[in-house]
């Protein structure tokens, strides 16, 4: 669903909740919802609101929707989800960890806030405190996104523990075959670990699935350097210069860097 469309939506939604007025001044802060709905239903659209300026990138008025969203009903955990995200977009860890916490002791079976709140850990180097939620989500029967939840998981630990990224990025291509994700990130990591066919064969999958990125031909090149093949290394590099002729990996391999 595209941005508009979902700040569309959310905005539908809040109105048909508890009516909607505009905000009375120039600045984008949002609609203002009133006191017509019950008090958890007009968290949920304040929230559904907060989620959709996120996704837009304004950031301001997602923070005040998730806030106005608490002050409707303060037990409502989507809520503290929506407002973890926004402070952790805004680089206020300290403010995101309280959130997320919050949301799960609500509720500590949420799939999207453990998935979230394992996102947080990953991106503040806790990597390993990050795979607990993880698999928190992905243990959620009705969690309709573990494929990928298991290969955010697989990118978090690759360096660290590279067995349980295999694992990791396995399981989600065994729920989606065709997921762009973990099709990159395995392929990246069987071609570091040597293993070249593998890592051939799952690029070759990622840029049939979707149109090839500057990282997926870059990867594919690569690959066929090393294993020889000079024909289909030439065709990656025409590839790569015809389309990402402006990307970093490009000047890598102008630069002769291949490594």
């Amino acid at each position: 669903m595209s941005v508009a469309r979902s700040l569309a939506l959310a905005l539908l939604v809040a109105c048909q909740l508890a009516g909607c007025a505009g905000s009375g001044g120039g600045d984008d802060t949002g609609p203002v919802i009133g006191d017509v709905a019950a008090p958890r239903e007009r968290a949920r659209a304040h929230t559904e609101l907060a989620a959709a300026y996120l996704e837009r990138g304004n950031l301001g008025v997602a923070l005040e929707e998730a806030r106005r969203a608490l002050r409707a009903d303060s037990g409502y955990a989507p809520a503290y989800n929506v407002l973890g995200l926004v402070q952790m977009d805004l680089r206020e860890n300290s403010d995101a960890e309280r959130a997320f916490e919050r949301a799960l002791r609500i509720d500590p079976n949420d799939a999207d806030t453990n998935h979230n709140y394992g996102w947080f850990l990953c991106r503040t180097g806790r990597e390993d405190e990050s795979v607990r939620y993880f698999m928190n989500a992905v243990r959620n029967p009705l969690y309709a996104r573990p494929q990928k939840t298991y290969a955010l998981a697989a990118g978090c630990v690759q360096k660290k523990n590279p067995k349980d990224a295999l694992d990791f990025y396995d399981r989600a291509l065994r729920l989606d075959p065709t997921y762009p994700p973990a099709l990159i990130g395995l392929a990246q990591l069987r071609y570091r670990r040597g293993e070249l066919r593998d890592a051939r064969a799952l690029v070759g999958r990622f840029n049939k699935a979707v149109e090839p990125t500057a990282e997926s031909l870059w990867l594919a090149l690569r690959i066929e350097r090393r294993l020889g093949d000079r024909v289909a290394e030439g065709s990656y590099a025409t590839q790569l210069r015809r389309r990402f002729a402006g990307s970093a990996e490009y000047q890598q391999l102008q630069k002769g860097r291949y490594e």
